[in-house]
């Protein structure tokens, strides 16, 4: 592989990373517009018995139900992308946290997976073609909340916000 080649593929990877982080971002801060961004129009969403339709569905299905808990949290890691032209194949490890009050008790939900991803570059910009969620395991546990202080927005009210305007 020559420099520029790699070159090429390293800045595909990083594109492609930052897609997958801004998902995580628009799942918490519950922001439709960011999250339409990671998948073309015309990009799938298979999330097994969950869901199953077009990316964009799948944010706005998705945005309810975060809309009804306490709170929530994605992150994800070891993210590996192989990039071939203008397509690209990734699977990056995801953790999510899920609060919700059920019987006057706060319950979190870990979910554990991976997001197996098909991408592909159009007019410059990177993007799901294809993403396929593997579930790897869950647990839900009763939770005893220590503050509510300097809690995060789940919205575009989020410090996050001012800070990149």
């Amino acid at each position: 592989m020559s420099q520029d080649q790699a070159l090429t593929d390293l800045l595909a990877k990083q594109a492609i990373t930052e897609q997958i982080y801004r998902y995580c971002r628009a799942m918490d801060r519950i922001d439709n517009d960011l999250g339409k961004t990671v998948w073309h129009a015309d990009g799938l969403a298979d999330y097994g018995s969950i869901f199953q339709g077009t990316g964009h569905e799948f944010i706005e299905w998705v945005a309810i139900g975060h809309s009804t808990t306490a709170g929530h949290s994605h992150q994800v890691s070891n993210i590996l992308i192989e990039v071939s032209g203008d397509t690209a194949t990734s699977e990056a490890y995801v953790t999510a946290a899920l609060r919700r009050r059920a019987d006057g008790r706060l319950v979190q939900m870990t979910i554990r997976g991976r997001y197996l991803d098909r991408w592909s570059r159009r007019d410059g910009r990177w993007a799901i073609d294809k993403r396929r969620y593997v579930h790897d395991f869950d647990d839900v546990r009763e939770i005893t909340e220590i503050s509510r202080e300097g809690w995060s927005a789940r919205d575009r009210s989020d410090p996050l916000y001012a800070l990149v305007a």
